[in-house]
């Protein structure tokens, strides 16, 4: 077995570090357990907040997926606003080993010749100020005129409200479930170290231009194409396309080493936009979620989705439930990535797919049974046919 190195400040091995950080999408399910329709649509809109609580596995938190040694760790990354080319720079946020939330996300800055466009707006109030701060200063003190969502999930466009009055744009799917959102929207952001004050009104801002296939904005020399790419991680998800400098900003098409979040995803049809992508000419990805990196990264996401369909696919085939087959499935080096509970409503969504009863919400009650069942499993007890 692979010697256990503490992480300095944290007083956690990598096994203790890695056994929280594999809570991080519970905490969101966990939320949906309960749920009515508008809560429901907020849990999907809300910043995902990880927990080392396991609050639905309740005793089974020794039950999680083992770290498989013969695969190295995730890395780590910290925060940066990273300059890709001439007026073109990436918000990357802090990740990987030694930290326990998932739910922090990337976002993009373009500077032009007056204004600043940026793509996405971040989850919570402290990261989206940091990120206004961080643009301005980049940008010289321009005002941040447009805002592009690349889709509806809160810890993307949670922070929109802190970038008015600039004018925000977004896929329609985008915009209508931003607008369902809104009437079970908490009213104020609860104090959270790294996120909150606890002083800051919460208002949800949807976007107010849609569009459905590309928009090109010509911004500092560069040409930013915002394209379509969709149905994929959600039913509107845009991404970023920079031709002269090969750069794509690709949001959450792209999660580099964390495990593909797929509680509205159609996974086929993400598959086959992976595929799209790496026949473009790009050199640098940024993922909504994890490192800048590139093809290899993106090809690494792409093996994830076939591995784990297949597996799920020999599970439907001999009548196993969602549960079971979750409990069953041994991801192997991905189980060394964060998130691996999300393996549960992965393995719902693509028995939807089989089934023919997918759509592009969230399965509250399927998603429930799988984890109740999952964990009946295993603390020993029965599989259901």
């Amino acid at each position: 077995m692979a010697e256990e190195k503490q992480f300095a400040g944290d007083g956690l091995s990598r096994r203790e570090v890695m056994a929280r950080t594999a809570w991080a999408g519970l905490g969101a399910t966990a939320g949906l357990v309960g749920a009515g329709e508008l809560e429901k649509l907020w849990a999907q809109m809300a910043p995902r907040v990880d927990e080392s609580s396991p609050r639905i596995f309740g005793a089974s938190v020794e039950k999680l997926p083992p770290i498989d040694d013969r695969y190295p760790v995730m890395p780590s990354w910290g925060t940066e606003l990273k300059q890709l080319a001439p007026n073109v720079f990436a918000y990357k946020q802090e990740g990987g080993t030694g930290h326990i939330n998932a739910g922090i996300s990337n976002a993009g800055l373009f500077v032009g010749e007056d204004s600043l466009l940026v793509f996405d707006a971040l989850g919570y109030p402290l990261q989206s100020k940091a990120f206004i701060a961080a643009a301005k200063k980049a940008g010289g003190g321009k005002p941040i005129t447009n805002l592009i969502s690349s889709h509806h999930h809160g810890d993307h466009v949670a922070g929109n409200q802190f970038f008015l009055p600039a004018q925000i744009a977004s896929h329609p799917y985008c915009r209508q479930e931003v607008l369902k959102a809104i009437p079970n929207t908490p009213p104020t952001w609860p104090k959270a170290e790294g996120q909150a004050d606890g002083t800051e009104v919460r208002k949800l801002a949807p976007p107010t231009v849609t569009f459905e296939d590309n928009l090109i904005y010509n911004l500092g020399g560069n040409t930013v194409e915002f394209r379509f790419v969709g149905p994929a991680h959600t039913w509107g998800d845009l991404v970023a396309y920079l031709p002269r400098h090969k750069i794509l900003f690709a949001a959450d098409l792209a999660f580099f080493h964390l495990v593909p979040y797929c509680h509205n995803a159609h996974v086929s049809k993400w598959m086959e936009s992976i595929d799209k992508v790496m026949k473009m000419d790009v050199d640098v990805i940024v993922p909504g979620h994890g490192p800048i990196g590139g093809k290899k990264d993106l090809a690494e996401s792409g093996e994830y989705f076939r591995f784990l369909k297949t597996e799920v696919k020999k599970r439907y085939d001999s009548k196993m439930s969602a549960g079971a087959a979750a409990a069953d499935i041994k991801m192997g080096k991905y189980d060394n990535w964060m998130g691996p509970e999300r393996l549960l409503m992965n393995t719902v969504r693509l028995y939807h797919e089989f089934k023919g009863t997918l759509t592009p919400d969230i399965d509250v009650e399927g998603t429930k049974q799988a984890i109740l069942e999952y964990n009946s499993i295993k603390a020993g007890g029965k599989k259901s046919a």
